[in-house]
């Protein structure tokens, strides 16, 4: 754990390092702990009574998960491929829970593969938050596991607009497999840490950004 925190820590100022490193869910879910609540906290902003939601697996789409749990709304939707996510959100009364099938992937704790791209393509949704693992403003939205890309390209494809939420660390840093151009984000919410030129770069491609 010293030698990922070490390596996390690097990567705060390093711009155009290629990431290789797939962090267990345990391990990120004691990062950035202040920044991920009060991005989960915008992004619950953007929900209303009768959304369909389409919730990532990850870290910060989890504290989104637990702040629905305390929403006053009459329903929602969501529909996850993450477990933690899905037991956050099991019995919750407002909640009616939808989960694609696939193959599950141990240090994400989330559901991918050919399964769950076919479960999603008869789907729509209203809103969609990508946690995503590394953003460059040139090369788009990325992850280290190829199967978790594609199905979040899926995601994307079926929601109506789409928020990556996204700590400030994760920004200007490259990995394995591209998701999608950073032109395919509606809005990103993340800290006000950010990296200035980044930020600026994100929204000279059409994206709204919000500084939490």
């Amino acid at each position: 754990l010293d030698a990922v925190g070490a390596l996390l820590r690097i990567h705060g100022g390093a711009m155009r390092r290629r990431d290789s490193d797939d962090v267990p869910i345990d391990v990120k879910q004691t990062l950035h702990r202040a920044e991920k609540v009060r991005i989960a906290t915008a992004a619950t902003g953007l929900i209303g009574d009768g959304a369909t939601l389409i919730l990532d697996s990850g870290t910060t789409t989890a504290e989104i998960a637990r702040q629905i749990r305390g929403l006053r709304l009459e329903s929602i939707n969501v529909i996850t491929n993450a477990l933690n996510v899905a037991v956050l959100l099991a019995n919750a009364p407002h909640v009616n829970l939808i989960m694609p099938g696939g193959v599950l992937r141990g240090k994400s704790w989330s559901l991918c593969g050919p399964q769950a791209e076919n479960a999603m393509r008869d789907l729509q949704a209203d809103l969609l938050f990508l946690g995503v693992d590394s953003l460059d403003p040139e090369i788009g939205l990325m992850t280290p596991h190829v199967l978790e890309a594609q199905l979040n390209a899926q995601m994307i494809r079926i929601a109506r607009t789409v928020v990556a939420v996204t700590d400030s660390s994760k920004l200007l840093r490259r990995n394995l497999s591209v998701i999608a151009p950073v032109e395919a984000v509606d809005i990103l919410i993340t800290d006000r840490s950010a990296d200035a030129g980044c930020i600026e770069a994100i929204r000279d491609r059409g994206v709204e950004v919000r500084l939490v």
